[in-house]
């Protein structure tokens, strides 16, 4: 069973997200903050991170260099959940580290094929 980090701070997003995610068979830990987020990663037990972009604490624009800038979890797989769908932000996500991008809200299709990507 993949295990995914989910660092999401809205309630309502993380309960709906993660639900549907444990209905699909993943391990699922959540982090409410940029900075409980980037703890939690860095522990390296996740096959795949899913990061708000907008968080308290630190965003997850910086979470994500933090992450990709440390030799033990570097390779684990970031996807940048937005709302923010403007020109350049998916660039953003990608120049941070991020290895893939979806807009909020949540298209749970799309979203999977993306995870199913990075997790085959």
């Amino acid at each position: 069973m993949a295990k995914i980090l989910l660092v999401e701070d809205n309630e309502m997003n993380r309960d709906m997200l993660s639900r549907r995610l444990q209905r699909k068979g993943f391990d699922v830990v959540i982090a409410v903050d940029g900075i409980e987020g980037l703890e939690k990663a860095k522990s390296g037990e996740f096959d795949l991170i899913l990061m708000d972009m907008s968080l308290p604490g630190i965003d997850g624009w910086e979470a994500t260099r933090q992450i990709k800038a440390d030799e033990n979890v570097k390779q684990t797989p970031v996807i940048a959940l937005t709302a923010h769908a403007m020109a350049g932000d998916r660039e953003k996500a990608l120049e941070a580290g991020c290895d893939d991008y979806d807009t909020k809200p949540i298209e749970f299709t799309r979203l999977m094929e993306k995870i199913g990507n990075y997790l085959s």
